[in-house]
């Protein structure tokens, strides 16, 4: 080591040190559960419909109170319909059982209806999509045929099938399947060149073609379709049981009419309306979690 080096080294030793600098750690994220912003969320979200209800039924009761009234006020459907509020699931009998019984009735028949009008107009909303003929030559039929009212095809069904069952349920798959075979065929019809070109870059068969590509790019369409098609299907079931008859909550309402229940026939309504409003929430959860939350432009 030379004698400048040494004479730096030396100085550098003698020299003050440095006063050691003090770094400020971040701060944790506080792991306290937020109550009041919690408490805000939830009554923005259950306030105002609250409200709304209230208000619905102050004027609801004033409007029907009087003694030439046709309808019962909601103090008169609380105290008829009881049984049928507080307890939905009470079997008494083949014909005497709760509101939740039918209504899980009427559910099996639209998760059978539904679902085959879900698989079967997702396939042909494919073909449509993909084939110029084919949808020159289906296109303007379903046109036609989405127009036509859902129990005009109960009569037919009931000769085809000779049952009352099968009959309600070609009714629901009859109603449901148009909307989802005409978005599953527009979100076909709306795929980027881009993805048919990595499809014929990476030599994808028609099968992995469907799946891979098709099925994910066209789900926010295919899933409106779905939604629509659900909220048809809840609809189509309960006309279609105030003709067919059984357990299901379209026939409830049907024979409460024949026995003057006025009340029963409003809780039964109000069961309807939340059923499927549960429903449409459903099949926008799934395809919420299907798309990632993308929506169909």
């Amino acid at each position: 080591m030379t004698v400048h080096a040494l004479k730096e080294h030396a100085a550098e030793m003698a020299a003050p040190s440095r006063p050691s600098e003090v770094v400020a750690l971040p701060a944790k994220p506080s792991s306290r559960f937020d109550v009041v912003a919690l408490t805000r969320r939830v009554a923005s979200a259950v306030l105002p419909p609250a409200v709304v209800v209230l208000v619905i039924l102050l004027v609801w009761e004033a409007a029907c109170s009087s003694p030439g009234a046709s309808l019962p006020p909601p103090t008169q459907v609380w105290s008829e319909a009881y049984d049928l509020i507080v307890h939905p699931f009470f079997n008494f009998g083949p014909q005497d059982v709760g509101l939740g019984w039918r209504i899980l009735a009427s559910l099996q028949r639209v998760a059978v209806g539904f679902g085959l009008a879900a698989v079967v107009g997702v396939a042909i909303g494919a073909l449509i999509g993909q084939s110029v003929w084919a949808m020159r030559g289906l296109d303007p039929v379903f046109q036609i045929l989405r127009t036509v009212p859902p129990l005009a095809w109960l009569p037919l069904a009931l000769a085809a099938f000779r049952d009352s069952n099968p009959a309600a349920l070609f009714v629901i798959f009859i109603t449901a399947i148009w909307p989802v075979i005409i978005n599953t065929a527009v979100g076909v019809r709306n795929i980027p060149q881009d993805y048919r070109n990595v499809a014929q870059i990476l030599r994808l068969n028609p099968l992995e073609f469907f799946f891979k590509i098709m099925v994910p790019a066209a789900a926010p369409y295919i899933f409106t379709g779905l939604r629509i098609g659900i909220g048809l299907s809840w609809l189509a079931i309960v006309a279609a049981e105030m003709l067919t008859g059984g357990v299901g909550i379209g026939f409830f309402i049907w024979d409460a009419w024949n026995s003057s229940r006025l009340p029963d026939i409003i809780v039964a309504l109000v069961y309807i309306g939340v059923v499927g409003f549960m429903l449409d929430r459903l099949v926008a959860a799934v395809g919420a979690f299907v798309t990632r939350g993308t929506s169909a432009s």
